[in-house]
This record gives structure tokens, C-alpha cells and sequence, in this order.
């Protein structure tokens, strides 16, 4: 089984053979190294998201804020898109009831006093960790797979790797 985990890919493929590859699930909207881009720059944290990501959280909490992880239709599939707006709604000053806001205002929204970067960082990183590692280990169960090989700029991340070889 391979993941494949990069800014513009979340997938899984399974191998069967020389060359035969079953395509399993993929990414629905955001992958999950977009997401962490984009969090990143909206935590003033930069680019590329994924390394300054795993820096900020080596500090943070995982706990400190339940952020989701997608339910697809399809068992192997991924989401990304709900992580990046939960972030976003829970690290920015929300406009006042009856006032929406505008596409790409989420870019400009100050941020909430005394947020902590760290805390925010690490627990976005362990939802996504989650919903990579969660959905692999499903397909390997279900395929009867004794490897998972990763791939890709997000296959560097510390937590992901370590998560995918204790699980």
C-alpha cells in the first residue's frame, strides 16, 4: 500500500503487482499538505506550511484544540478543506452576528489575542496525522497488506512517520 502525501495530493494506491496499481482513494479538495500551507500562512508561520508546521507544534499541545477530521463517502478518501476553515474560525476574530464573511477575508482577519501558535500548530498536525494514518491502517487491514511505503513532500513529517510505525 502506498500513501502519496504532498501539497497536491493525498492518495492511496495499492499495489498489486509489477506495474497494477489499484487506486484506492484520494483527495476530495485540499490536500493535506495545502492544508497545512494554508494554515501555516494563516498563522503567520510561512512557506512552505508543512516544515514550519511541524516546527511550531514541536512546542504546542495536540490537545489543545479538537479539530476534525473529514468523513467521506468513500472509505479511503480525503478531506482536508474542513481542517484549514476549523483553524481558521478558531485562530481569527469572527465578524459580528448577521455579517459574513467575505471570500478571502479569512486572510486578513487579525488574529485572537493571546492565541497560542504552538498549541495550534500541533493540533492541526495530529488531525491530519490522524486521518492519513487512520485510513492507511484501514486498507492495509482490508487488503491484507503487511507494508505501507509513503511518498511525497508530507511523508517528511515527523509525526506522521513516527505515528504510521508505532500504529
Amino acid at each position: 500500500l502506498v500513501l502519496i502525501v504532498s501539497g497536491g495530493h493525498s492518495e492511496l494506491v495499492l499495489v498489486t503487482g509489477h506495474g497494477e496499481y489499484n487506486h484506492l482513494g484520494g483527495t476530495q479538495d485540499d490536500a493535506a499538505g495545502e492544508a497545512f500551507d494554508k494554515v501555516a500562512r494563516l498563522i503567520a508561520l510561512g512557506y512552505p506550511g508543512g516544515p514550519a508546521i511541524q516546527k511550531a507544534a514541536e512546542g504546542g499541545n495536540a490537545r489543545a484544540y479538537s479539530f476534525p477530521t473529514a468523513r467521506t463517502d468513500e472509505p479511503y478518501d480525503f478531506s482536508f478543506s474542513g481542517l484549514k476553515t476549523a483553524v481558521m474560525r478558531a485562530v481569527t476574530v469572527q465578524p459580528p452576528k448577521g455579517k459574513p464573511r467575505q471570500r478571502g477575508e479569512e486572510r486578513e482577519a487579525p488574529l485572537k489575542p493571546g492565541l497560542k501558535v504552538a498549541d495550534v500548530a500541533a493540533s492541526c498536525q495530529q488531525a491530519a496525522v490522524d486521518a492519513l494514518v487512520t485510513k492507511s491502517l484501514k486498507a492495509a487491514e482490508q487488503y491484507g497488506v503487511k507494508a505501507i511505503l509513503m511518498a511525497g513532500g508530507v511523508s517528511a513529517n515527523k509525526a506522521l512517520r513516527q505515528t504510521m510505525q508505532e500504529k
